[in-house]
């Protein structure tokens, strides 16, 4: 491995007024020494990343960078300004300027260092040092890490000092978890993840810290986040798998915030925390970030392998809700027919109804022709992140060639996935590590993922999807039933978790190929998930003493959620009591899957609600079995919540307005 900075690319004397003039100095030595292969380009991508976020930070730093594909390998370059560059900190001008280059597909051993690099320009014995410095090849080694200065005084005052022995218990120190990202992963995550633990060390805080930088990211044990009292999130990208910390007190602010103000961050962390301010996120709105780049994510393969199924359904399911919708509208408009009208791009009449409806289905059918591809895509990204998204594509693009559908795409994604980990486990000079991931890994996992997808699973494949569509279409009578009541189980379960998702992407997988069976299917799954939130929500107004002032308060919300196939709107009530409230929506989503199959309901749209209800095959039935299985839900909740309380004139409450149950 090259060394990131040798004494040619350190200028102890830089000249530049501005910072562009300072950026085009250093990237010259890059260029000189071979690292950099086209300077004017760099540098366009140089400003590019500068006028997303100015990289001045406070303390006379400057910190340009980008990742380019005019880098060979990852480089920096030093200057010291004897009267200081503007590059947009609040506290003024810099005298140290770090330009990093990183090619556009980094390895993880320079990123890992870079990313030390950007912790210890938060170590003032370390900046101290460098500005003292006389000699390059000893700054240059000095950014190495090859000599590490004292810590300064200053650093000190950072230090927890030890508790003094006493008899009494110490106090419980406030807990913190945080995650840094910024969009380039590189300098800005670490330093505030280094400026954050320096400010929690001296306010005597416990601080986890979790970097999403370029090089991947280690999630927090979750027994960590749980014992936490509140998170700190410091990040200018999107915070993967937001879900995980639902339920605390949560500061969302910049990255460079994180950098400069972190003791009014922890300050505020308190504050909402005293406060009892929580913040929730759904699982199934945040699972597409879960998995970004989630190659190392940790637990038994069961575990890793519904994380990266939800990945690509959760990726799937705006594809679906355009395209199905837009298609299930042209029907209201203009028909079954109008799926066979000729295209849109060869005849089309403004004034014509017919035309509307054909426009709609059309695009609604290039959306759904992308299903299986991005389900494929995004299953190899959950595995293997960036690299396996081509191969995922490239296979789910084949199961679609072959006839393999639905379940074409899922062994594409899991195949193509398991293709790129593999690949990223050998070991490659280091002159073609920057090349690897945009271009040798998905080439080769491509061939890879076609040879087996044309060769030798895509046939086997897709003779069983032709076997699944075929018992589909021949459901009836009790089959159908019990199918009924084993997807609205699933429906009702987890109201919007794992085995949710798995139901509801069963169904709408057999949209891609509307049959008779697959409409049923969908019909019995969307009216299942209504079930739970309109329940509670009747059960609130009939036995309303049996629930809290908050619970009432939620059961009003729930009828407009449960009217929208909204299910979440049930998880208040299920998560204060499990044992009472899931098993009672379980039976009414099974009696209503159950009715729905019996009654022969169909349903084109990917949704489900009261706004599809003209949409459905047998609309009266369809709701005659959605109120069936609310009523036989509400009256088990309104049992089993009546069962564990003793007589009393009227529901005690604790001073906060909850009901204390007997």
């Amino acid at each position: 491995m090259s060394e990131l900075i040798t004494a040619d690319l350190v200028d102890l004397d830089l000249s530049a007024e501005t910072k562009d003039t300072a950026a085009r100095s250093l990237a010259g030595r890059m260029v000189e020494a071979g690292r950099v292969t086209d300077l004017d380009g760099f540098l366009a991508d140089v400003a590019a990343r500068e006028a997303q976020m100015p990289t001045g930070l406070d303390g006379g730093i400057g910190i340009p960078h980008c990742r380019s594909e005019h880098v060979t390998e990852p480089t920096l370059a030093f200057g010291r300004s004897a009267d200081g560059i503007d590059f947009g900190a609040p506290d003024g001008p810099a005298d140290l300027v770090f330009l990093i280059a990183a090619p556009a597909g980094a390895d993880d051993d320079h990123l890992t260092i870079l990313s030390g690099l950007a912790r210890r320009l938060m170590d003032p014995g370390f900046t101290g040092a460098l500005r003292a410095e006389a000699d390059p090849g000893a700054a240059a080694a000095l950014i190495r890490g090859e000599e590490v200065p004292a810590a300064a005084p200053e650093d000190s005052a950072t230090r927890t000092p030890e508790p003094a022995d006493t008899d009494a218990a110490a106090p419980e120190p406030f807990r913190i978890v945080a995650v840094t990202s910024c969009p380039t992963g590189i300098a800005h995550t670490y330093m505030a993840a280094e400026s954050l633990e320096a400010a929690a060390r001296a306010e005597g805080v416990v601080l986890d810290v979790e970097t999403q930088g370029s090089a991947g990211f280690e999630r927090l044990d979750p027994a960590v986040i749980a014992a936490a009292d509140a998170v700190i999130w410091a990040h200018d990208v999107d915070v993967r798998e937001k879900a995980r910390f639902g339920g605390k007190p949560v500061v969302d602010t910049g990255v460079k915030a994180g950098i400069n103000r972190p003791a009014e961050l922890i300050a505020e962390a308190r504050r909402k925390a005293e406060r009892g301010e929580i913040s929730r996120f759904a699982d199934g709105r945040d699972e597409a970030e879960a998995t970004g780049g989630s190659a190392g994510a940790s637990g038994h393969f069961g575990v890793r392998l519904r994380t990266y199924l939800m990945s690509g359904v959760s990726y799937m399911v705006p594809f679906v809700a355009a395209g199905g919708l837009l298609i299930a509208l042209s029907f209201a408009i203009g028909g079954y027919e109008i799926a066979s009208a000729k295209s849109v791009a060869d005849h089309f009449v403004w004034g014509e109804a017919a035309s509307w409806a054909a426009l709609l289905n059309q695009i609604g059918t290039a959306a759904f022709g992308l299903l299986v591809p991005v389900l494929a895509g995004y299953i190899a990204y959950g595995m293997a992140d960036r690299p396996a998204l081509v191969p995922g594509f490239v296979g789910g693009a084949i199961a679609l060639t072959v006839d393999a559908g639905f379940l074409g795409g899922l062994v594409a994604g899991l195949l193509a996935g398991a293709a790129v980990m593999a690949i990223q486990r050998l070991k490659v000079h280091p002159t073609l590590r920057g090349i690897m991931p945009v271009l040798v890994i998905p080439l080769l996992a491509s061939i890879a993922v076609g040879f087996l997808m044309f060769i030798v699973v895509g046939k086997p494949i897709a003779s069983l999807q032709n076997a699944l569509t075929d018992w589909l279409n021949g459901l009836s009578g009790s089959n159908a039933v019990i199918l009924g009541v084993v997807v609205g189980l699933m429906m009702c379960f987890d109201m919007g978790g794992p085995l949710n998702k798995v139901a509801y992407a069963f169904a709408v997988g057999g949209l891609a190929d509307p049959t008779p069976g697959s409409l049923k299917v969908m019909a019995a799954v969307m009216a299942a998930g209504m079930v739970p939130p309109l329940a509670l929500a009747l059960a609130t107004t009939v036995r309303r003493g049996l629930f809290t002032a908050t619970e009432r308060e939620n059961g009003r919300a729930a009828w407009v959620l449960g009217a929208s196939f909204i299910t979440e709107g049930a998880i208040p009530f299920a998560a204060a009591d499990p044992l009472r409230v899931i098993p009672s929506v379980m039976a009414g989503g099974a009696v209503t899957g159950a009715l729905s199959m019996a009654f022969g309901c169909t349903l084109r749209a990917p949704h489900g609600g009261v706004f599809v209800v003209p949409l459905i095959g047998e609309p009266f039935l369809y709701l005659l079995a959605i109120a069936a299985g609310t009523a036989v839900s509400t009256a088990l909740v309104v049992v089993l919540k009546g069962m564990r309380r003793t007589p009393a004139p009227a529901p005690a409450e604790d001073g906060s307005g909850v009901t204390v149950a007997a």
